[in-house]
């Protein structure tokens, strides 16, 4: 008997201790999007050596958000790591976007890859809550759900406050208290029941 596929759009993913991948290693995953046909997210623990005002450097444009100077950019995960995703609140929720590249998610996100959303912030306009990655995270057909069964991963149904809110280095122990979870309570060795 099949059961039903799960969806963990609008989850976070939360790496158990025995994954080692330098990429996912004691990550928290944002998932975007997940179907049948694979999945997208964007690591949400993982700042890159650059901040907002430098990627702004970067690409010629003024940064008129002083509240979004220092913020780090972070490794979105090992796929196109030159490319810029943005992830922010939704400008109308239920109408479409304002921006073009636009990726809609259900529990009031966004996630844009166009350079419209930068521009907007360059003015001092755009999002309130901006989330700023390079690169992003996906598996293939089956791939996640694979890594599930692994016990890879934990899941649980994402609290923006953790991406918005909550200073990076506390991002891990504040999506597993989601889970009514502190980090030594996890093994690094997986088990199968």
């Amino acid at each position: 008997m099949d059961s039903a596929p799960i969806n963990l759009t609008h989850h976070f993913l939360i790496a158990m201790p025995g994954l080692e991948d330098e990429a996912f290693a004691k990550s928290v995953v944002y998932m975007c999007e997940h179907s049948d046909r694979g999945a997208l997210g964007l690591v949400i623990n993982k700042p890159s050596d650059i901040n907002v005002k430098g990627l702004f450097d970067k690409v010629e444009l003024p940064l008129r958000r002083d509240d979004l100077t220092d913020n780090p950019v972070f490794q979105g995960g090992p796929v196109q790591t030159e490319r810029g995703f943005v992830l922010h609140e939704s400008m109308m929720p239920g109408h479409e976007s304002v921006y073009a590249s636009t990726m809609s998610i259900p529990g009031g996100l966004e996630m844009t890859t166009s350079k419209d959303v930068l521009e907007a912030l360059s003015t001092g306009a755009g999002p309130r809550k901006v989330f700023v990655s390079l690169g992003y995270s996906a598996w293939g057909e089956g791939q996640l759900e694979s890594e599930l069964l692994d016990n890879s991963w934990l899941t649980v149904p994402a609290d923006l406050a953790v991406i918005f809110d909550t200073p990076v280095e506390q991002r891990y122990d504040k999506a597993l208290m989601l889970l009514g979870l502190q980090s030594w309570m996890l093994s690094p060795v997986a088990g199968h029941a």
